[in-house]
């Protein structure tokens, strides 16, 4: 992928399950900021029983915020990201029963939590979900039958826009007639010469201390000497 302004190329690179056949796509996706910046209030699901390229249509993920406006009583809802299991660490299924990979989809709004979700992911639902139990939910799951939600994996997120830093100010770039260029930082004056002595001296020290020693080994040492 490369990225120019406000466009991004993407090649993207896909195979066949069954017949391992690759085929290749470069796409150019132009890239458009939110008007109201991203959601500050962040909900992901894992839905075990869907694939990722099976998340990927429109009308699914109609369908699928659809499902999440019946737990979360907000009309702005959107999808923000979808990622595989996969790359979450999970294991490939074994090829028995249709059994799906799973799917981690992010949903995004500029409304609360609302009761349903907090009372999901509260401390008391993480600690049934590690004893084996079904976690807290005190509504009716809308998702059935179509998705499979894994409750005790839900991920509620509180992000805040960070606060931007002022760039630099740029000027024109021409000297104003009259003016004296002033460096940001003035150099003070440095002796060189002991420097310069212990780079030149010293290896030249080194070197005659070896000519001397070659030279006793094979003048003085010598058989009969």
């Amino acid at each position: 992928w490369h990225l120019r302004g406000s466009l991004l190329g993407l090649q993207v690179l896909a195979y066949n399950r069954h017949t391992y056949q690759t085929v290749t796509q470069h796409l150019i996706i132009t890239i458009i900021p939110a008007p109201d910046g991203d959601p500050p209030y962040q909900s992901e699901f894992l839905v075990g029983n869907r694939n990722v390229e099976e998340l990927l249509p429109e009308a699914t993920q109609e369908t699928f915020l659809q499902a999440v406006a019946g737990v979360w009583d907000q009309d702005d809802l959107h999808v923000v990201n979808i990622t595989s299991a996969l790359d979450r660490g999970g294991r490939v299924p074994l090829p028995i029963e249709g059994r799906k990979e799973g799917v981690y989809v992010k949903v995004g709004s500029h409304g609360a939590f609302s009761p349903c979700l907090a009372s999901a992911a509260s401390p008391q639902s993480r600690f049934r979900c590690s004893l084996g139990q079904q976690p807290l939910a005190n509504c009716y799951d809308t998702f059935a039958p179509h998705f499979a939600i894994h409750w005790c994996n839900l991920t509620l997120l509180q992000v805040w826009p960070s606060p931007r830093t002022p760039g630099p100010t740029w000027g024109s770039g021409v000297l104003e007639e009259g003016g004296y260029f002033q460096p940001p930082t003035e150099a003070t004056p440095q002796d060189l010469l002991p420097g310069y002595l212990v780079t030149l001296l010293v290896p030249l020290a080194v070197a005659v201390l070896l000519c001397l020693l070659l030279g006793h080994l094979m003048c003085c040492r010598r058989e009969g000497v």
